[in-house]
């Protein structure tokens, strides 16, 4: 099955239920932002603070740390890693895996401590990769109804161009 957000996409009402749970979380840890990256390094979500670099960079980045990582583990006897920390005398970075597909990807300065990101993102994995299982199953499914009709009529118009 392919891993990247081309194989699977969300609605509206996913999309709002995403940035709620994260919202949720960053008012409770006191963390600056949230940013949700697909395996394939393409960014899906960012809530809270608008990060000071490119998120784009950044989404393929930390991807690529999280793959890293993965064979890291292996080599070591685990099957992967489920979770990561950076520390940084300002700033610090935990990352988490969702639903075996996604990085949900925390950023913290020193208002918060580990152990409070940490107690408050478990509730948050288990709400997100209840909702990102759910959409997996509607790709898998063939569900077109989650779908956005974003190109409904494109081909026609794309066709009077060229008559």
């Amino acid at each position: 099955m392919p891993v990247g957000a081309a194989s699977w996409s969300f609605t509206e009402d996913d999309f709002g239920a995403i940035q709620k749970s994260l919202q949720k979380f960053l008012n409770d840890s006191n963390a600056r932002c949230a940013l949700l990256v697909d395996r394939s390094g393409q960014l899906v979500a960012t809530v809270g603070e608008q990060p000071r670099f490119d998120p784009t960079a950044f989404a393929t980045l930390t991807a690529a740390d999280f793959s890293a990582n993965d064979q890291l583990a292996r080599l070591i006897g685990e099957t992967e890693f489920n979770s990561l920390f950076h520390q940084g005398e300002q700033e610090s970075m935990y990352l988490a895996d969702i639903a075996r597909r996604v990085i949900l990807v925390i950023l913290f300065d020193n208002r918060t401590t580990l152990g409070l990101v940490r107690l408050k993102v478990k509730h948050t994995v288990d709400e997100l990769t209840k909702l990102f299982d759910q959409m997996f199953k509607r790709a898998q499914a063939g569900d077109d109804t989650a779908k956005p009709n974003i190109l409904a009529g494109a081909e026609d118009e794309i066709d009077k161009l060229f008559q």
